[in-house]
């Protein structure tokens, strides 16, 4: 492919809301793993996945019907109380099934179903920016407030209810917000795409950063950089965006296990002096 392609206005549009998009995961990401929740984002990603085929077998816009199972799934999560990372795995289990009978079942067939979950990053629509703005709006909105109550409930767990405050409303807003983050994430990176922007950036942010606020920065500045190199690799080399996307971070990876290994240096040092 010509390097000049790269500035062609057919690009703009996908490359700007999948960058929205991988920066919105990665702060998701780290208040996920904050919860030890990370599974969250494959199992609303899987559920994302099938209602994106049911809408698409109904004549309707993808990230609609994406956007609908995943609330419906998060709905239930709290209606039933279910918690941690099993009911996230019933939801992995769910998606899947559901996904590939309907394929297996409509017009649609299976290679539709394959490019929902590889991403159809480059065959974004205006639907899909409305849908990354609207949720780049409403976590813009709601984070500052949903974060520090995220933060006290995992480091002081009895708060609320020593001081008798209700908690459900927070943590519904939450849910509901990781569940819209991962339906229109599937709709554009895909399902292995939006799983490892939620994982990797926060991992190496929770390993490399020293507080709360370099954490944040460090996972939107890893996500972002993987992101950008992985659209421009993509396009060069003629190749799938989300499997190009997954490797890079992968590469990334270990640079965790490292700052990890670092800081357990440090602190043996320190212990001796």
């Amino acid at each position: 492919m010509h390097p000049d392609l790269l500035f062609d206005s057919l690009f703009l549009l996908p490359f700007v809301i999948g960058a929205l998009v991988a920066v919105l995961l990665a702060l998701l990401g780290c208040l996920l793993l904050l919860r030890e929740e990370w599974l969250a984002a494959l199992g609303y990603a899987h559920l994302a996945g099938a209602g994106a085929l049911i809408a698409l077998a109904a004549g309707q816009v993808a990230v609609l019907g994406g956007l609908l199972l995943a609330v419906i799934g998060s709905l239930t999560k709290t209606l039933t109380r279910a918690s941690g990372n099993p009911v996230y795995a019933v939801m992995i289990l769910l998606g899947w099934s559901l996904g590939l009978l309907v394929a297996a079942n409509t017009g649609l067939g299976e290679n539709l179903a394959r490019a929902l979950v590889d991403g159809q990053l480059y065959f974004v629509s205006r639907a899909d920016l409305i849908a990354a703005l609207g949720l780049g709006l409403v976590a813009g909105i709601s984070l500052p407030w949903l974060t520090p109550r995220l933060l006290r409930a995992r480091f002081f767990p009895r708060h609320e209810q020593a001081n008798q405050r209700p908690s459900w409303h927070w943590l519904v807003g939450f849910d509901l917000l990781v569940a819209a983050a991962m339906a229109v994430g599937t709709a554009t990176l895909g399902i292995m795409g939006t799983f490892v922007l939620v994982l990797i950036p926060a991992w190496l942010a929770f390993h490399l950063g020293t507080n709360w606020r370099t954490t944040l920065i460090i996972a939107t500045l890893v996500a972002l950089f993987s992101y950008v190199l992985a659209f421009v690799l993509a396009l060069l080399l003629d190749q799938p965006f989300a499997p190009v996307l997954v490797a890079l971070m992968l590469v990334l990876a270990p640079f965790g296990l490292l700052g990890r290994a670092k800081a357990a240096l440090a602190h043996r040092r320190g212990h001796h002096q």
